[in-house]
């Protein structure tokens, strides 16, 4: 895939080029073929769609251990917070990045930036929970992410693998909460190597001869018993029929990024958030619902500035190529890119050249699915002593938006197993966020 393609050609009007078409050639040039008939189904679908449909798949790029809003997307550079960092122009009018961000810089046209995310946890464990649930922490139940909501309210019937991912999860994987362990999300790591798990450790004929011994236990094990699916299975019965169907399907291939070209990997930066990014796009293309990568290493106490200049050349290549991709495969518009931390870092430096804990302020861009391209949403303050910034994002308010432009009702209530009402969102619609 050509990283040097043009986001001004206009690839994705009707007037120029069916999305079909586009889709089958772009698949055929990647080298993912195999991904064609779906991706087809799709745009398919995407072409009867009246205008303003809603977006179909999430992707979540989570900064593990906090980004510096400061030393990323929102820098100060003459200000006494600012650190003597070197600032490039971007492709909205006005707004400068850091030095480092030249690629993403260059794709701001497709993307927002919110300026001003708020929350109200600065301890990393809380945080995530936060960020990635929308609710703080409850001792007496556990939230589902955003991802098991859009797995929940947006069931996928047509694909063999699981519709929730998380490449290169951290302590703090996405969980399906109460509604129960089968939304969790389906962790693997460097995508580089083969899927773990999938393959059986005997040849076809003696795995099948232990499927039907295990099948005469479980036959007397269901009489009399029900699942929630089958009255005549088990649930143990399902999730074996699940495995052994993700086990054979050629969609598995999705994950495996070691056949692409060294020139499309190198795009991405080549390295495992790279080839997770890589992933994700391959795995939406091939119906997954939401797909979360994390790029730890951001928790900066000391040496800031060179561990954040570190992550950010990774950040750089992989988010962009990504934004490219999705938007030269006609991707773009269905899938909703989020990319953030758990919260962001003190203007002040410490006396170890490190920056702390933020979650007053902080940065986060959000990409495609109905998001505006080229806005910026609030700004911070210059001089690092207000800690408010002007118009305040709250994390609820960002995972409200993203339910919606997916078309789930985010105010919907539903049954907890305690029997306790609680809405998927209690956020509200950034409009000004919406194209």
């Amino acid at each position: 895939m050509n990283s040097s393609h043009d986001p001004h050609c206009g690839c994705n009007s009707r007037d120029h080029i069916n999305r079909r078409s586009l889709l089958k050639g772009a698949a055929s040039i990647t080298g993912v073929s195999w991904l064609t008939p779906l991706g087809n189904l799709l745009a398919m679908e995407a072409e009867k769609a009246p205008g303003g449909k809603p977006a179909r798949s999430v992707i979540l790029l989570w900064l593990g251990g906090a980004a510096s809003q400061l030393d990323t997307f929102d820098p100060h550079p003459t200000t006494k917070i600012g650190g003597g960092v070197k600032t490039i122009p971007t492709a909205i009018k006005g707004v400068d990045f850091v030095s480092g961000l030249e690629q993403t810089a260059s794709v701001m046209q497709d993307v927002s930036l919110i300026r001003s995310m708020v929350s109200k946890e600065g301890d990393h464990e809380r945080a995530f929970y936060n960020i990635k649930t929308g609710y703080r922490p409850d001792p007496t139940l556990i939230h589902p992410s955003i991802g098991a909501i859009v797995c929940h309210e947006l069931p996928e019937a047509k694909i063999e693998i699981p519709t929730h991912v998380s490449i290169l999860p951290n302590q703090w994987p996405a969980r399906g909460g109460f509604f129960g362990a089968k939304f969790d999300a389906f962790q693997m790591y460097d995508p580089k190597f083969p899927v773990p798990d999938v393959k059986a450790r005997v040849e076809d004929k003696r795995m099948e001869r232990r499927l039907e011994s295990l099948s005469v236990v479980e036959r007397a094990f269901a009489q009399g018993r029900a699942s929630d699916i089958d009255q005549n299975k088990t649930l143990h019965q399902v999730s074996m029929q699940r495995a052994r169907s993700m086990m054979t399907s050629e969609q598995l291939n999705a994950f495996n990024v070691s056949d692409v070209p060294a020139k499309e990997l190198n795009a991405y930066g080549d390295t495992p958030f790279g080839r997770g990014c890589l992933a994700a796009m391959r795995l939406i293309q091939a119906g997954v619902r939401c797909v979360e990568v994390t790029l730890n290493g951001w928790d900066t106490h000391a040496n800031n500035f060179e561990g954040q200049a570190t992550q950010v050349k990774i950040l750089d290549a992989a988010y962009a190529s990504l934004i490219r991709d999705l938007k030269l495969l006609g991707l773009l518009e269905s899938t909703i890119v989020v990319c953030g931390g758990e919260f962001g870092r003190t203007p002040k430096i410490n006396n170890v050249g490190g920056r702390d804990h933020w979650p007053h302020a902080f940065s986060m861009l959000v990409a495609g699915g109905g998001f505006a391209g080229g806005r910026v949403i609030g700004a911070t303050d210059p001089q690092g002593e207000k800690k408010e910034p002007e118009k305040p994002v709250f994390v609820e308010d960002l995972h409200a938006t993203v339910q919606d432009l997916l078309g789930i009702d985010y105010s919907k209530e539903v049954m907890t197993p305690i029997g306790r009402p609680m809405a998927l969102s209690k956020g509200e619609v950034v409009e000004e966020l919406k194209a």
